[in-house]
């Protein structure tokens, strides 16, 4: 045995004869996105040798964002969101201290090999406008997070309006309004095929597609996600993604984990601390340096390059530079508002009589608030003008159908008309799923929206899921559905399969409706 792993063991023996000696170690609770799952582990393990319990919460980079608004409780003694623009945006009171960087996680396209080979890309610098030219020429469409939601989304659109700009260094609020920056950046997220809120999905969603026959092309992602998704294809004997890092530079999360003084005592932050420096220690950063997260120089050696992948966390990167907040927020509204790809929306919202009582009042809530722009600019999911919006009542058929733009007026008349519902008769969510794909059919022919139906109920559909599957495998189209549960007694059994089939996800509403809506929001 050398003498490294002596020290190594030596340090382990020591750490749990003192946690022996010590009494119980706090209730520690940790608000982290979803690219750190792969390092809990290296968290559990110090928790348990100071005989602590430890939460991580995974959650999108908004969500831990918005706990860290003024007024609001995270209920979390530590965050752990991918990027620091997210504490710097929202915690204005200056709740997070001791913030420092575990990792650095560049942003970078992924493309199927042969596809990376038919494009010219393999072995050579590709450019930002190097994608461009792809998207618009129909060669190239790509998975992405959404910018308002998911700190790999945010990154990856940041560095678009730096090419389109034409400095990494610096994004100035006045960037924003020239119309060329604007026209480069809406060209390149016209190449966007699925979106997101969460990173970690998003890869899932890459790998399922390879088994369903969905056969996505490329995909916006962390480095080490792009690491594991390979890691994963090669295993099933897929073809694996070939890593693009453009020339004119790419955004990097920098893994800030912070503790949040909640006023529990020198003892839960003492417990953070010693966290903090054992993430940070060398022997950790050499494994967390193994997941391909880039680590300090120095703490320990990247992972190595991959020829075949031209995966190199030890590649020198032009990085762009993170804005201020205030432009930044202003960078996300004009995504929003204006330069991501139109969605294309069905709502189905379930009015059988099962939802009489508390549902109902879930869910008309729930719709003020999703066509309410004052509310949902809050959170940044609000409707553009160029948006398409269709509320498909139903019980035990479709009550009507209406359609409206992201326009306040076109909103107001929606609300006003699916404010009069009541509960009543039966449930059959696959029918309006069928006519939701019917309803779609107009704008959808023209290829300019991004479409999702969206059912909310509370999963107990009388009808057969053959309804909708037939009319969904006719359109060729895949037209993803996402389930939101709510109701006293949802059941997500049937939505679980619909997700299934369609490459979508149920979200659970049954302790918050509006905060389900606007988890969905990210996926449209």
């Amino acid at each position: 045995m050398n003498r490294a792993v002596l020290r190594v063991a030596a340090g382990l023996l020591l750490a749990l004869a003192l946690g022996a000696c010590s009494g119980p170690g706090p209730q520690f609770t940790i608000l982290s996105g979803s690219e750190n799952d792969i390092l809990e582990p290296m968290v559990q393990e110090f928790c348990q040798l100071r005989r602590a319990t430890c939460t991580v919460k995974y959650q999108g980079s908004l969500d831990i964002a918005l706990a860290l608004k003024a007024g609001n409780d995270p209920q979390a003694d530590a965050v752990w969101p991918a990027a620091s623009i997210w504490i710097d945006m929202f915690d204005t009171a200056r709740r997070v201290k001791s913030v420092k960087s575990i990792a650095q996680m560049p942003v970078i396209l992924g493309v199927k090999r042969s596809k990376a080979q038919a494009l010219g890309w393999v072995g050579a610098k590709v450019t930002t406008r190097d994608i461009l030219t792809a998207v618009e020429g129909g060669r190239l469409k790509f998975l992405m997070t959404s910018a308002t939601q998911s700190n790999s989304g945010a990154s990856a659109y940041l560095a678009m309006l730096a090419a389109g700009i034409g400095k990494p260094d610096l994004i100035e609020s006045g960037d924003l309004d020239k119309p060329e920056v604007l026209a480069t950046v809406r060209g390149l997220l016209r190449g966007v095929e699925r979106s997101s809120g969460s990173s970690g999905w998003l890869a899932d969603l890459y790998r399922e597609g390879e088994r369903t026959g969905a056969r996505y092309e490329a995909m916006w992602n962390y480095e080490a996600i792009i690491k594991e998704t390979n890691d994963k294809l090669i295993a099933d004997r897929k073809e694996p993604l070939y890593a693009i890092y453009p020339e004119d530079g790419v955004s990097v999360g920098d893994s800030p984990l912070g503790f949040v003084d909640r006023g529990r005592g020198k003892e839960v932050e003492s417990f953070f601390a010693d966290l903090q420096a054992f993430l940070l220690k060398g022997e950790t950063q050499t494994r967390i340096a193994a997941t391909a997260r880039r680590v300090e120089l120095g703490r320990a050696a990247p992972l190595k390059a991959d020829t075949a992948t031209n995966l190199d966390p030890s590649r020198a990167l032009t990085v762009v530079r993170p804005p201020e907040p205030a432009v930044i927020q202003k960078a996300l509204s004009l995504y929003q508002e204006a330069l991501r790809r139109p969605s294309l929306t069905a709502l189905c919202i379930d009015v059988s009589g099962s939802m009489k009582g508390h549902g109902e009042e879930q869910l008309l809530e729930a719709m003020r608030f999703l066509l309410t722009t004052a509310r949902t600019r809050e959170v940044l999911v609000q409707w553009s003008k160029l948006d398409r919006i269709i509320v498909l009542p139903f019980s035990d058929r479709v009550l009507w159908a209406a359609t409206g733009s992201g326009d306040d007026g076109d909103q107001a008349a929606l609300l006003a008309k699916t404010l009069e519902l009541r509960a009543r008769d039966g449930t059959d969510f696959y029918t309006c799923g069928a006519r939701a794909l019917a309803e779609m059919k107009p704008v959808l022919d023209a290829g300019q929206h991004l479409p999702a139906i969206v059912i909310m109920t509370d999963g107990k559909s009388q009808g057969a899921m053959s309804t909708f599957e037939a009319a969904w495998r006719a359109d060729g189209r895949g037209v993803p559905v996402f389930g939101v549960t709510f109701g006293d007694d949802a059941d997500r059994s049937q939505l679980d399969n619909l997700a299934k089939l369609t490459g979508g996800r149920v979200f659970d509403g049954t302790k918050s409706l509006t905060q389900a809506f606007r988890a969905v929001r990210g996926y449209n």
